[in-house]
């Protein structure tokens, strides 16, 4: 089992900051050594079958809302938020004054669609109401969004449908996340754009582009390729999107993103219901996860501890 000291200060070094604030994000980053990322997988696949103790409801395999935040019921992924390899990093990004606000899984199996070109700057595409909000009279960074580290829970390839980023577009927002969108189940894996098999969990991403004659570039695509334990850093405002699966059965891609904000960003603004891909949550138990430094703000409900009693320690970043 791979340890890391608490001593250990995996901070960006500048030269590192200024390549995430030309390009938008930064990978592959380790989190864990393949056999160690591949170990906790096999411990964690097996706890998501019990949801006694999860703080949404199941949806009946409608959509991966239900698998939201699952780091409020699941040790492992609670300390995986809490990763100083993850923290150091994102808060050499936007600042030691840390919420995870948001986790969910990313898998995709034999035969699944691609994901559409998407940037998301407040989470208000399905229904136009914004999930973050940042202060608008405050410092902060050029771009406003989230910082998304999306882990590789197992191998993440071409075949297998690997993320896509194109660098550099976090400079200017092509879609107007306030217009919405309309959901049809029936259309997962049932479209192609420009030859690609590619949907948005039921959504059609395209409708929310300010140009509608608009198209990505697919010549600036990287794909990321990743191997189990190795991360991508990205704003949430990059293009990205994702490969469709056209591997084996067996090789399936699982991804596992957190998301984070300074703690001055408000969370679900005045939101008790979140609404998305065909079903709802109650958010009555949800609450963000102070992972490093303090807040100050005072803006949103904090989840002190999991409801295994995990006590979630805020992590001091070294000066």
């Amino acid at each position: 089992m791979t340890t890391v000291s608490e001593q250990a200060n995996f901070t960006f070094s500048p030269e590192e900051v200024a390549r995430f604030e030309r390009d938008g994000y930064i990978g592959p980053v380790k989190i864990f050594e393949p056999e160690e990322m591949t170990r906790r997988w096999n411990i964690i696949r097996r706890q998501l079958l019990d949801r006694s103790l999860a703080i949404y409801p199941d949806s009946n395999g409608k959509a991966n809302i239900s698998n939201y935040d699952r780091h409020l019921d699941i040790d492992l992924l609670a300390e995986h938020i809490m990763r100083p390899e993850i923290v150091d990093r994102v808060g050499s990004l936007i600042g030691r004054n840390l919420l995870c606000w948001r986790s969910e899984f990313f898998p995709k199996y034999q035969g699944d669609e691609g994901t559409d070109w998407h940037q998301a700057a407040t989470f208000a595409h399905a229904t136009g109401k914004p999930q973050i909000i940042w202060p608008s009279d405050e410092g902060r960074p050029a771009f406003i969004g989230t910082i998304t580290v999306w882990t590789a829970f197992t191998h993440s390839t071409e075949q297998n449908g690997c993320l896509q980023l194109m660098p550099g577009t976090h400079t200017s927002m092509n879609y107007d996340e306030s217009k919405g969108m309309d959901y049809d189940a029936d259309a997962i894996n049932q479209r192609e754009k420009d030859g690609i098999k590619r949907g948005f969990f039921g959504y059609d991403y395209r409708s929310l582009q300010k140009d509608p004659d608009w198209k990505p570039d697919e010549s600036q695509a990287y794909p990321m390729v990743l191997k189990p334990g190795e991360a991508v850093i990205f704003w949430s405002n990059t293009m990205h999107a994702s490969l469709p699966h056209t591997g084996s059965k067996t090789d399936y891609r699982m991804g596992f993103a957190a998301r984070y904000v300074p703690t001055q960003v408000q969370v679900y603004p005045g939101t008790e219901n979140l609404t998305e891909y065909g079903d709802g949550i109650n958010l009555e138990k949800y609450g963000a996860v102070l992972t490093s430094g303090v807040d100050e703000y005072g803006h949103n409900r904090i989840a002190r501890t999991s409801q295994r009693g995990y006590e979630f320690v805020p992590r001091q970043i070294p000066s």
